[in-house]
């Protein structure tokens, strides 16, 4: 079965920095987007970044761009987002997902992914 894992998550202060981590299994990253959302308290979730299949074009949300970098290792089958200058308002679960995709692009609509995995938990604190 396609099966995704998170983890990395952590309680870290304002300022600090997170690696998240992404394993799938049960289908080979090459021919999947993979993006990652977060969800906090009585919030939809919404997307913060993408990276897609084959030259792995990445894309980053308003709200995290220069501070999140997401990034692949396809021998490992898993994909990354290093989290810096971590603000309170980035405290959420945070998911990756995985949707097929014939384009090079990725996008962070919610509906077009279909794999889905358990969520880490990101506070960011002092």
């Amino acid at each position: 079965q396609v099966q995704l894992v998170e983890s990395g998550g952590g309680l870290v202060q304002p300022g600090g920095s997170l690696r998240l981590s992404c394993a799938a299994s049960g289908f080979t990253l090459d021919y999947y987007a993979i993006g990652w959302f977060r969800q906090a308290p009585g919030k939809e979730r919404e997307g913060v970044s993408c990276i897609g299949h084959m030259d792995g074009s990445t894309y980053y949300s308003d709200s995290v761009k220069g501070r999140f970098t997401i990034s692949r290792d396809n021998a490992k089958n898993t994909v990354y987002l290093q989290m810096n200058s971590l603000k309170p308002e980035d405290t959420a679960v945070y998911y990756c997902a995985a949707r097929a995709a014939l384009s090079l692009f990725c996008n962070v609509n919610v509906r077009e992914y279909g794999a889905w995995g358990q969520g880490t938990q990101v506070t960011v604190s002092s």
